[in-house]
C-alpha cells in the first residue's frame, strides 16, 4: 500500500465518521482552548505587573530597616535594629553615581480645606521625589530642599485631592489641615492614575521630617536611591552598605535592587502561568482518554476492514500507521480548533473587560498543540497495535 493510499484512507475515515471524529476532537479542542485562555490571562497579568512595576525605571535601589536574613543566637542589646533616619538619607548623597535620594514615610490622615474633608494617603517625601519616580508637577513647585530639622509645613496635592477639596479654583497659596496641623499648598501633581490598583492621584505630599512627627515614627519606612544607568549596581550597593554600616555599627538593614525585585516577580509570575497551564492541561488528558476509547471502539467495529486490508497485502506496519494516523489527525485537528477557540475567547474577554490584560503566549500555544498531537499518538498506540496484530483470516470471519 502506497503512502498516498494510506493518507487517503486516513482522511476518508475521518470524514465518514465525522460525528464521532467531531466529538473526539472536541475533547482535545476544549483542553487546548483552556490552556490558551488561562495562559493568556496569566501572561497578560505577568506583562502588566512588570510594566507597572518598572515604569519608574530599573535603576532604583530600596533600603529598608531590618535585616531580611535571620541568624541563630541572641545578640542581646547588640541585636536591636536602628531605624533609618533623615541623616542616613542625607549621608547617601555622598555615594558615587547616585542621582537622587528619596526618604519615605507613609500613612493616612484626614485632610480639611474650605469646609470640606476627606481621608487620603499622606506620603512623606524628599525634594527629589518627582525626578526619582518620573512624576511631574502640574502647578507650582514640589517640596523645597529644607534641612530635616527645619522642614516647613508645605504640601503638594495629588490631582484628585485638589479636585475634591478645591474644585476648579487655584489652590496655590491656600491652606489645608492635615492631621490637625496647617500646611500651605505650594504645588499640584499631574494626574498619574492607578498603579497596581493604588490611586496615585489620591495622595498629598509633605516633607518626610514632618511626616515622621505626624505619625510619631522613630524612623523612615524606606529610602529609595536612583543611580546612574551606566553605573554598576553591585558597586553602588557596596558603597551604600559601607556608609550605612559605618553609621549603624552593623548591617541592620536590607538593600534591594530593582533588578532583584523584578527577578523575584518574574519567578513568581512564571510559576503562576505554568500552574494555570497545568490546570488547563488536565482537559487535554481527558481528551486523550476520549481518543483511546474511540479508537478502541473503532478497531472493534472495523475488524472486517482490517482483515480485508491484510488479505489484500497490507503489512502490519501499514495497518499500525493507518490507525495511528487517524489518532494523530483527530488530536491535531482538535488542537488547531482549540487554538482558534482559545485565542478568540481571550480576545473576546479582553474586549468585554478592557482592564483585564490578555497576551497570547506563543510558547504555550505551540506547546499545547504539540502536547495534543503527542497525546493522540500515545492514546492511539494500543488500539493501533491491536489492529495490526489481528490475524487476517479471523478478522474476515467477523464480516
Amino acid at each position: 500500500m502506497k503512502f498516498s493510499d494510506l493518507l487517503r484512507l486516513t482522511v476518508t475515515t475521518f470524514v465518514v465518521y465525522r460525528m464521532r471524529s467531531f466529538l473526539t476532537g472536541l475533547g482535545i479542542a476544549i483542553g487546548v482552548a483552556a490552556v490558551i485562555l488561562l495562559t493568556s490571562i496569566g501572561e497578560g497579568l505577568h506583562q502588566y505587573l512588570l510594566d507597572e512595576f518598572s515604569q519608574f525605571g530599573t535603576n532604583i535601589i530600596t533600603i529598608q530597616p531590618g535585616k531580611s536574613q535571620t541568624h541563630g543566637g541572641n545578640a542581646g542589646i547588640f541585636g536591636s535594629i536602628k531605624p533609618l533616619t533623615m541623616e542616613d538619607s542625607d549621608a547617601l548623597h555622598r555615594v558615587p553615581h547616585i542621582e537622587f535620594v528619596n526618604p519615605s514615610v507613609q500613612g493616612n490622615a484626614e485632610i480639611r480645606a474650605e469646609g470640606k474633608s476627606r481621608r487620603s494617603f499622606v506620603y512623606g517625601a524628599g525634594p527629589d521625589f518627582p525626578r526619582a519616580f518620573k512624576m511631574k508637577v502640574q502647578m507650582g513647585n514640589f517640596l523645597p530642599d529644607d534641612e530635616a530639622g527645619q522642614s516647613r509645613n508645605f504640601v503638594v496635592l495629588g490631582h484628585k485631592v485638589r479636585q475634591e477639596l478645591f474644585s476648579n479654583t487655584n489652590p496655590l497659596g491656600g491652606y489645608v489641615r492635615i492631621g490637625g496641623e496647617r500646611y500651605r499648598v505650594i504645588g499640584v501633581m499631574e494626574s498619574k492614575g492607578q498603579i497596581l490598583g493604588f490611586d496615585m492621584d489620591d495622595i498629598v505630599y509633605i516633607p518626610a521630617a514632618r511626616a515622621l512627627e505626624m505619625f510619631n515614627r522613630a524612623g523612615l519606612i524606606e529610602i529609595n536611591v536612583n543611580y546612574q544607568p551606566s553605573a554598576d549596581p553591585n558597586k553602588v550597593v557596596e558603597s551604600i552598605k559601607s556608609i550605612l554600616t559605618a553609621r549603624h555599627g552593623r548591617e541592620d538593614y536590607t538593600v534591594i535592587t530593582q533588578e532583584q525585585a523584578l527577578e523575584v516577580m518574574n519567578s513568581v509570575l512564571g510559576v503562576i502561568t505554568f500552574a494555570v497551564a497545568a490546570i488547563g492541561a488536565i482537559s487535554l488528558l481527558v481528551g486523550g482518554v476520549g481518543i483511546l476509547t474511540i479508537m478502541t471502539m473503532a478497531v472493534t467495529e472495523r475488524t472486517g476492514e482490517i482483515g480485508l486490508l491484510r488479505a489484500l497485502g497490507a503489512k502490519q506496519q501499514q495497518v499500525l500507521m493507518l490507525f495511528l494516523g487517524e489518532a494523530i489527525l483527530l488530536s491535531a485537528a482538535g488542537g488547531l480548533a482549540g487554538l482558534i477557540i482559545g485565542m478568540g475567547a481571550a480576545q473576546a474577554l479582553h474586549a468585554l473587560m478592557p482592564s483585564l490584560p490578555v497576551q497570547i503566549p506563543v510558547f504555550f500555544a505551540v506547546l499545547a498543540e504539540s502536547t495534543a498531537i503527542l497525546i493522540g499518538l500515545a492514546a492511539g498506540v494500543i488500539p493501533a497495535r491491536r489492529a495490526s496484530m489481528m490475524d487476517p483470516v479471523e478478522a474476515l470471519r467477523t464480516e
